[in-house]
């Protein structure tokens, strides 16, 4: 199965947890990540000023957190079709580790 490769050429912040993300291919997403802001990794992003810390990381063009968190640029083209399983990844996790 082959897999397209995306690459995010700029994200503006549109309101808290909020950002409209420009894909090289000039495909234009609004994501709202606040459903997903939990877990070890992506819990602290609820800080409203860690999560406005985003960066696009120059090497593999996507967004970055300073905590570590980031997010594979093809699952954010297709976030309305990932979102349900990354939010159950992430709860998975959360309960293993508690």
């Amino acid at each position: 199965m082959i897999h397209p490769i995306y690459k995010i050429l700029s994200f503006k912040i549109q309101e808290p947890y909020t950002l409209q993300i420009v894909f090289d291919d000039k495909t234009v997403k609004t994501i709202n990540f606040s459903s997903i802001l939990i877990g070890e990794m992506y819990g602290p992003l609820k800080n409203l000023s860690l999560f406005n810390q985003v960066k696009i990381d120059p090497e593999v063009h996507t967004l970055v957190w300073p905590n570590g968190a980031d997010f594979d640029p093809a699952t954010l083209y297709d976030w309305n079709q990932n979102h349900s399983e990354i939010l159950s990844r992430i709860s998975l996790n959360e309960q293993v580790t508690a």
